[in-house]
């Protein structure tokens, strides 16, 4: 995973934040799990190994910010948790995911053919979309 951390020191200074050592720690156990969805407590259990006076409050508070500052997305699976990606680019769409319903495996999809889809519905709604998420049910490989 290639992010550009000066970058996202950048993007902090502009909002007026500091890339602290903590908010830096919980971003990189975002950036270095990137496939994984983490949720908040995942991304705790894996920073408090390096910093362990890190607290629950300041990762879910981080998690906030990183995603105020549209570096991170929260996504939800159904299953109790909100979990976060990586921003890769804010100007395009999230792509879509498939969800195992025995082993719970999140695999993601880059293919996104709703395009045109999207202008159809645009034109016979005068309705602007932003942005669409879909969630793919299913068995994995592995479960089948």
């Amino acid at each position: 995973m290639d992010i550009n951390m000066e970058e996202m020191k950048e993007r902090f200074k502009e909002e007026g934040y500091k890339l602290t050592t903590q908010r830096r720690a919980i971003l990189d156990a975002i950036i270095e799990n990137h496939e994984k969805h983490l949720n908040p407590e995942e991304v705790y259990d894996i920073v408090k190994v390096k910093y362990p006076e890190i607290g629950i409050a300041t990762v879910y508070r981080t998690l906030q910010l990183l995603e105020k500052l549209n570096i991170i997305y929260r996504v939800n699976f159904d299953d109790g948790y909100n979990r976060y990606e990586l921003n890769y680019d804010s100007d395009s769409h999230h792509h879509h995911h498939l969800i195992c319903l025995k082993c719970g495996k999140v695999m993601e999809v880059k293919l996104d053919l709703l395009e045109n889809l999207e202008n159809e519905i645009e034109i016979e709604n005068n309705f602007r979309i932003v942005d669409h998420n879909v969630k793919f049910f299913g068995y994995c490989a592995d479960c089948q």
